[in-house]
């Protein structure tokens, strides 16, 4: 069997006002455009989840809304306050605790990041994993039957896209 991981960090949130708890920081414009562009990505490549953990902060929220709107059937999200700032550990171990075959996580740097080197087998060319900017998306598979069994090295990296290049390619970014 094959499970897929689809790991995206939320897109860009607005800090126009400064005195907002960070925990309540919403999207901003090229937040929402981000997240369309990805949640239309995922609907072009047939990608869909049947499971979505997502951090309880408003911008990891929104950006699941937002993806979620652009897929066939997409699933209810399961709110975590533990993926907010969540480290790579402790977003593992929710990982390694769900169920489905493909699984989207939505949360926050830098937990993500580094989440998502330390799963992939090889990383991608593309210099911009290793910093993660808003709303990037990687794809992943993994040889394995459980989600228990998912560990450090264990994922193959089906894909990697960062909003800005979808935005461009369809000529608003």
């Amino acid at each position: 069997m094959t499970l897929r991981l689809i790991l995206t960090r939320h897109a860009k949130s607005d800090w126009g006002d400064p005195r907002m708890d960070d925990h309540d920081r919403p999207l901003n414009d090229r937040g929402r455009a981000s997240a369309d562009a990805v949640g239309d990505w995922l609907a072009t490549q047939g990608i869909s989840p049947d499971t979505a953990l997502v951090s309880s902060a408003l911008r990891t929220r929104e950006t699941w809304a937002r993806i979620a709107a652009r897929l066939p059937d997409a699933p209810e999200a399961t709110i975590r306050d533990d993926l907010y700032r969540a480290d790579p550990s402790g977003m593992l171990a929710v990982l390694r605790k769900t169920t489905g075959a493909t699984v989207m996580m939505v949360t926050h740097n830098p937990g993500t990041a580094s989440l998502a080197r330390a799963l992939a087998i090889e990383p991608p060319a593309d210099g911009r994993f290793w910093q993660y900017p808003t709303a990037a998306t990687t794809v992943y598979q993994f040889d394995l039957d459980r989600w228990a069994n998912v560990a450090h090295t264990t994922g193959r990296i089906a894909d990697f896209v960062v909003p800005r290049d979808l935005l461009a390619a369809r000529g608003s970014g």
